[in-house]
């Protein structure tokens, strides 16, 4: 029952702790939210990226485009290597009083100034310089992340055939949807549930005509470069039409994905209630990853705090807000809701797999071992097997093979979700940064197609593969900067900055530590790395530099308030 107990208490905190009490102090002592004031979908709304959306529809987007993969992959690597209890401690408290605050408040701050993104609010309350070093660090993080995550879903789509129906036949069924709320005004709810339809009657006919490329390719391409470059096409267009065309409505039937398998999860969770394998706690030293702390609090980075979401947040979802009192449950408790899946990931994985063969035997540990489908398939088979199995045992008519499929969709369908909206992003970056000295950067298509560019220079080499090992730190960086980020601009407000200053110092100093600590691992092999150690130290000054800002912007700031104060 230790499961069931897991699951229920993590709820509960969430819930009560999360966002009845800790969202509910940072409503009433710092955003005090208003609905009187336009937010920016109404003042500047332009039918393409500034549009007023439903609050449950903006739900889906928010937190399919933050969701991707991270709640599952960084749990899964942290259990592994230092085991469940730590890294259950981390997502719930970590997610709770630093990420969940991170997203409500970035979201909120960008409401704030016209929809401004973290690194344009950044030059209005730290100066130009750190926008200009942030603004840089963002466009090449974002690179990066566009690269991995469609190379990520091109291997999927050839290691599992049977996707490629139900992953493109969701944007017709979107767009169609998108059609009819916003221009017929037809009912939210019949028309969620014909297009839901749709898209399990395209799992169905995806498991009838799987789709397999030729081993010698297509055009010319090979089948990873292939699907790649489609998966990049359909980015770009993605994120240059309006967002209620596509990337709303594709986002929200994404969550009916998502919130499906996941319910399956937690009902088998219930009904199996299956011990957990994986060891409680693996020391505080892991041979590959290093030591607990640093290291477990950059592995784990989306179940309990991203900066990407902060380019979420301040990218998309700020522009597409109604009235600003949806905020909190879009933003706050998509961070939560966000936090469930990695806890249930957590308990699907330990207790879905095998640490070592039982003693009765009987268990394929090719199959269901969780180092060894981990070193076989990564994450993404560890959690379709971990899945598979608990649901095959609760639904003995659906094969494993069926169940596992089920979950590796819903994580497909969440990283080209996560894709497309990177793109929107990365876009908006570089026209408020280069677009404002640069006349050429402010068309969007310019931008996107240089966008795309560059992340299919990364993706179709293996230079994503020699900078993938310091993203983990790379994102907390981010996630860093924009809480110092926000609790400047709160001094500037003169309301409370403790609710961000306090995380964003713990945030900085893990990640300088993470950094250094990879670093010397990088110089220290028997073949040292030196370009992913030069990387690493490349980012400690970063790090630095950021810290540095963000304190003397708050001093000078405070001293000036203290100044004005004595003269009244």
């Amino acid at each position: 029952m230790l499961t069931v107990s897991i699951l229920i208490f993590s709820g509960l905190f969430f819930f009560f702790i999360g966002y009845r009490y800790y969202a509910g102090r940072l409503d009433r002592e710092v955003i005090q939210p208003d609905n009187s004031l336009s937010t920016p979908a109404v003042l500047q709304g332009d039918g393409v990226d500034f549009v007023e959306s439903k609050p449950l529809v903006l739900f889906g987007h928010n937190f399919a485009s933050i969701a991707g993969a991270g709640p599952v992959i960084g749990p899964i690597v942290a259990m592994h290597h230092f085991g469940w209890v730590v890294t259950l401690v981390w997502i719930l408290t970590g997610n709770v009083f630093i990420g969940a605050v991170h997203d409500y408040l970035a979201l909120m701050v960008s409401v704030r100034n016209r929809g401004s993104s973290i690194a344009d609010i950044a030059e209005k309350t730290m100066g130009f310089r750190a926008k200009s070093v942030f603004s840089i660090f963002l466009v090449l993080a974002m690179l990066l992340v566009i690269a991995v995550f469609g190379v990520v879903a091109a291997k999927t789509l050839i290691a599992q055939p049977q996707m490629v129906v139900p992953t493109f036949a969701i944007i017709p069924i979107s767009i169609a949807l998108g059609w009819f709320i916003y221009y017929r005004n037809t009912d939210l709810a019949v028309s969620s549930i014909i297009a839901v339809a749709g898209v399990i009657l395209s799992i169905y006919f995806g498991f009838q005509f799987p789709v397999e490329l030729p081993e010698n390719g297509v055009i010319g391409l090979s089948p990873l470069i292939f699907w790649f470059v489609i998966l990049l096409i359909y980015a770009a267009v993605a994120s240059v039409l309006p967002v209620n065309i596509l990337l709303q409505p594709r986002d929200y039937l994404s969550t009916y994905i998502l919130f499906g398998s996941m319910a399956l999860a937690v009902l088998a969770l219930l009904w199996i209630h299956p011990e957990l394998h994986t060891p409680a706690y693996r020391g505080g030293f892991s041979e590959e990853q290093g030591p607990v702390w640093p290291m477990l609090f950059v592995l784990v980075a989306c179940g309990a705090v991203s900066g990407f979401h902060s380019l979420v947040a301040g990218g998309t979802t700020s522009k597409q807000l109604a009235v600003e009192s949806q905020g909190k449950s879009i933003a706050y408790g998509g961070m939560l809701t966000e936090g469930m899946v990695a806890v249930v990931t957590v308990l699907l994985v330990s207790g879905g797999l095998y640490w070592v063969a039982p003693a009765s035997g009987g268990i394929d540990m090719n199959t269901l071992g969780f180092r060894e489908t981990l070193q076989s398939g990564g994450w993404i088979l560890a959690y379709g097997h971990g899945f598979g199995n608990l649901v095959h045992q609760m639904l003995p008519f659906l094969s494993f093979t069926f169940a596992s499929m089920i979950a590796v969709l819903a994580l497909n369908t969440f990283v080209l979700t996560t894709l497309d909206s990177a793109v929107r992003i990365t876009r908006f970056i570089v026209q408020e940064s280069v677009g404002q000295r640069i006349v050429l950067f402010k068309n969007k298509y310019i931008c996107t197609v240089l966008v795309v560019f560059f992340s299919y220079l990364i993706g179709s080499t293996d230079g994503w593969q020699k900078i993938w090992p310091i993203f983990g730190a790379t994102n907390q960086l981010i996630a860093a900067v924009a809480l110092f980020v926000i609790a400047t601009w709160l001094m500037v407000m003169g309301k409370p900055t403790k609710f961000a200053l306090y995380p964003a110092i713990f945030m900085i100093v893990t990640t300088i530590g993470a950094l250094v600590w990879q670093s010397y691992r990088f110089y220290s092999q028997p073949e040292p790395n030196i370009f992913l150690g030069t990387a690493a130290v490349f980012l400690i000054i970063l790090a630095l530099f950021v810290g540095y800002e963000g304190m003397a912007t708050l001093r000078g700031r405070k001293e000036k308030l203290m100044t004005a104060s004595a003269r009244l």
